[in-house]
């Protein structure tokens, strides 16, 4: 499949978004799991899994109702963009 460079633009124009998405390609995590690994503020965490969900490169792996505990997860498409970014030494 041909590269979007659009998300791949969209991801690389935030520092947070680049952490989270690498992070996401090696495990699924909470957000305070993500916010501790990746000494990101909670703030920061949420803002970024918020926009990555919008455009289907992460997904949450729980159901939507749960407040406590949500396990985020990347997509197929979201590996996707990864291995463009890694790919082209982007990140």
């Amino acid at each position: 499949m041909a590269p979007q460079w659009d998300e791949v633009s969209f991801v690389l124009a935030s520092t947070y978004r680049v952490t989270v998405l690498e992070y996401l390609v090696n495990r699924p995590a909470t957000p305070s799991q993500l916010a501790e690994d990746t000494e990101l503020s909670m703030s920061h965490i949420s803002r970024a899994l918020g926009e990555l969900r919008e455009q289907t490169l992460v997904e949450l792996l729980v159901s939507d109702d749960r407040k406590k505990g949500r396990v985020y997860g990347i997509t197929e498409q979201g590996t996707d963009i990864w291995e463009t970014i890694e790919a082209e030494n982007l990140a």
